[in-house]
This record gives structure tokens, sequence and C-alpha cells, in this order.
């Protein structure tokens, strides 16, 4: 019997070692975000889309693909420069487009074309195969019943650091922006069990520093102020109470938006919620 050769294995074929490739994150990058599989799905169609940091430092979805500027009008158009997202053209014959003038789901912000329908036609169909192989929820159907209180807002106004910002989703929907050790975003949520709790709270809607002011209405919101320093860091930052301390880059950015009265008066609930989550937990 014959030793097997060093780097070979048993049946003489070549040994390959694949070395990992380590990523860092360039000091001089204006995005926090490292460029590998900054990828995500849509939340109403769960088409794919790429993920992106504005000039004003809020996250974007963009479609996948670029397209011929001639087909896209030109308040949807879009292109990157250094990772960060520009709202215009660059003079250039293609340009990328939000996902939201896209998403089948959703109402087109600018008109769309011939070109932008047939996309949307498309994606319209893969939605609905989505929903046909059990991959991808339906809409629910629309109740007229009353209801038996207020429910949880569904984009609710969290204060942080005394700082009052518009959450993207329902409290118990935000998940952790940390990138694991196989590469994928932390599935861990930042309302986690066993760790401190916000409180319900009414209080002004007094407008923030360079806002326009507004009638002293009460707003219900969501207060993590009397939360200790560093757990109101942990949720400013977006993050699981795993991911809280370390160098661990982030897959995604934090989906906060400051919050203005006048832009988001929509989101302006003068009631405080009626659930499981938030009984016990109004002040």
């Amino acid at each position: 019997m014959h030793p097997t050769p060093a780097g070979r294995h048993r049946d003489g074929s070549p040994r390959v070692t694949r070395h990992p490739r380590p990523l860092h994150l360039a000091a001089t990058s204006p995005s926090r975000l490292l460029r590998a599989d900054q990828s995500s799905r849509c939340r109403q169609c769960g088409q794919p889309v790429h993920l992106y940091q504005r000039t004003d430092r809020r996250p974007i979805a963009l479609h996948p693909a670029e397209l011929p500027t001639a087909h896209v009008p030109e308040p949807c158009r879009w292109h990157l420069s250094g990772g960060i997202a520009h709202p215009h053209g660059d003079g250039s014959a293609w340009c990328r487009i939000p996902h939201a003038v896209l998403c089948p789901r959703r109402t087109p912000a600018c008109p769309p074309g011939l070109r932008l329908e047939a996309i949307r036609r498309h994606l319209a169909v893969r939605t609905r195969r989505l929903i046909d192989t059990g991959n991808l929820a339906p809409l629910p159907p629309s109740s007229t019943a009353p209801s038996a209180g207020p429910r949880p807002p569904a984009r609710p106004v969290v204060q942080i650091l005394l700082v009052r910002y518009l959450a993207p989703g329902p409290l118990n929907s935000l998940r952790c922006v940390a990138r694991t050790r196989h590469r994928h975003r932390c599935p861990r949520p930042v309302l986690s069990a066993g760790s401190p709790v916000g409180r319900w709270r009414l209080l002004p809607a007094s407008p923030q520093h360079g806002q326009s002011a507004l009638p002293d209405i009460p707003m219900a919101l969501y207060d993590l102020s009397h939360l200790p320093h560093s757990e109101q860091l942990r949720w400013r930052a977006q993050r699981c109470p795993a991911h809280n301390a370390g160098s661990v880059a982030d897959l995604a950015l934090p989906g906060w938006e400051p919050f203005d009265p006048l832009a988001h008066a929509a989101h302006i609930h003068t009631r405080l919620p009626h659930s499981p989550a938030a009984r016990g937990r109004a002040s």
C-alpha cells in the first residue's frame, strides 16, 4: 500500500485548498457597508433588490439591473458613485431605478412608460409564482369589521437618546443588520426576549431642531429614554444583543428615518396601541 502523496486525495486527484477572502471596511469609504452580498428581497413582492445608502444616509432599494436612460423618467433616475446612490442621472446611457417604481404591489411614484410597465408585468408573474409555491404570503383581504382597539402602528415613532425616529416597520419585525460568519444577515430581532423594553407614551408632537412647528397635539411613541445608554445605542444601530458589542460589520443599513411631524404626519397616532405586546408598558 502506497502512502497518499501530500496535497492529493486517496484517488490521486489534487486537493484544492480554498482560502477565505477577508473583507474590510475602507477608511475612506463613504458607506459603512461591505459591498459583498448587499442584496435583499422586497417584503411585499419577494423580488430581489440591491441595497445602497443615499446622500442623506438613508437606505434605498434599487432594481438589480441597469436600464436605458431613455426609458426611465427623469425623476426616477439614479446612479452610483463610491457606493452611494445619487438621485439623478450621471449623463450616461444607463441608470438605476428604485424598486418601488417597479414593484407590482405598489403604486408607482412616477408615470411608467411601456418598457417599465413590461418589467412590472414580468415581476408580477414571478410574484404570483412565489405565492402559488408558498414562498410568499398573499395580501391579506380587506376587512370592514370594527377592531377591538387601536393596533400597534405599522411604522411607530421611537424615541432614542431623546431623538425621535420613524421605524421601518413594526417593532417586532425589526431585524438585526449585523453580518454573520456565513455572510448572511443576522436573523435575530432587535426586540429580543429578556432584554429591556421601552414604554408606549403619549407625548406632544413637538418639532425637533430645524423642523416646522405643529399644533401641540399628543402622539403615541415608543420611548426608550429610560433604558441604559448602551441599550439605546444598540437600538439606534439596529442590532440584536448578541451583536451589540464587537467589530462585526453591518450587512444592511439601519432603517431609522429622522421623524418629521410634517413629512410623516400620516404616522402620527393620538391613541396608545392596545395589543398583548403593549399591555403593561404604557405610561
